[in-house]
């Protein structure tokens, strides 16, 4: 049986990742961990918590111990309009805290699970169908930390032999979770405004198309990538993974599908449009399917019945 840290936990996917590993590995063996004292009953209820800063590496080395960690998720990281605001702490925060894993991963020897995202391509990336190696030069601070982060764990995957892995998510859109930050936060906040008020003012062009994927997948990539056969491992710390791929336009049309009347108009924010410009519409993820057998769940269709259903009973 694994004994599992979640850095994180109270952010967007840890706070359903957390729930998802103890159902599997059982609710002692799985420690929760955020900056934060004051979290979800879940998480400090249901199984341990620690209070743990990313950057404290003597407090990570300490709790490592104590719960005879052998797998990390590491889900600590400020996103990208954010990081645009706060360039020196987006460095320090993404970089700096995988660093503190990376280096205790030399002397403890555990897996590690750091995911990176589509804001690790940049203007110069092909669009369409993005490889898996492709050139990637990305433009804003969070996509920079993306990048360096990818290329971290493959130098101590290869030099110490740790065991690192990661996916590249799309844009993750949950019903649990509020937004916290990102270029694709509208696709979450368009659900709530269709059943709260009937329309919904976005931030970007109504053509905007960018990846995309329900909280389950990305919980479910989360979990298969780390339970894969190493030896089919390839790639490891940057698997594009996909499931869906829209623009608001779309993504309106199909809510209006099923709330009548409801409508949708644009404000722009240049910076969240410039960095969705630098992204990719679509990944492939081929390499994913291949190496450890990747496959969504959900596609727009099915996850706007369920986003609505789930809403509906919790705003109305």
């Amino acid at each position: 049986m694994k004994n599992i840290l979640v850095m994180g936990a109270a952010g967007q996917i840890g706070s359903e990742l957390t729930p998802a590993l103890r159902k599997i590995y059982g609710n002692a063996n799985v420690v929760a961990s955020d900056i934060k004292e004051d979290v979800p009953a879940v998480l400090c209820e249901d199984g341990p918590y620690e209070v743990i800063d990313c950057l404290d590496a003597k407090k990570i080395a300490e709790v490592v111990k104590k719960y005879k960690i052998d797998t990390v998720y590491n889900l600590v990281a400020l996103l990208s309009a954010v990081g645009e605001q706060k360039p020196l702490l987006s460095w320090q925060i993404n970089i700096g805290g995988l660093m503190n894993l990376l280096e205790l991963g030399r002397e403890e020897q555990f897996a590690l699970f750091t995911p990176s995202s589509i804001g690790a391509f940049g203007p110069t990336t092909p669009k369409q169908g993005t490889p898996q190696n492709t050139i990637q030069r990305p433009t804003s601070m969070y996509g920079v930390t993306k990048v360096s982060g990818e290329l971290l764990c493959d130098y101590y995957h290869l030099k110490y032999g740790i065991d690192t892995r990661g996916v590249r998510y799309p844009g993750i859109i949950s019903n649990v979770t509020l937004p916290g930050g990102g270029t694709t936060d509208y696709a979450v906040e368009i659900y709530y405004d269709a059943i709260k008020k009937g329309s919904f003012t976005c931030n970007l062009k109504k053509d905007t198309r960018m990846d995309m994927m329900y909280m389950p997948d990305a919980v479910k990539a989360a979990i298969e990538v780390m339970e894969a056969d190493p030896a089919k491992l390839i790639h490891r710390n940057c698997f594009n993974v996909a499931a869906m791929s829209f623009d608001p336009e779309t993504i309106a049309n199909v809510i209006a599908e099923h709330v009548p009347g409801f409508t949708i108009d644009y404000d722009i924010d240049p910076v969240r449009q410039k960095i969705a410009d630098s992204w990719p519409d679509f990944m492939d993820d081929s390499a994913a399917r291949a190496e450890w057998g990747w496959n969504p769940d959900f596609d727009l269709e099915a996850m706007t019945t369920d986003m609505l259903e789930v809403l509906r009973k919790r705003l109305t």
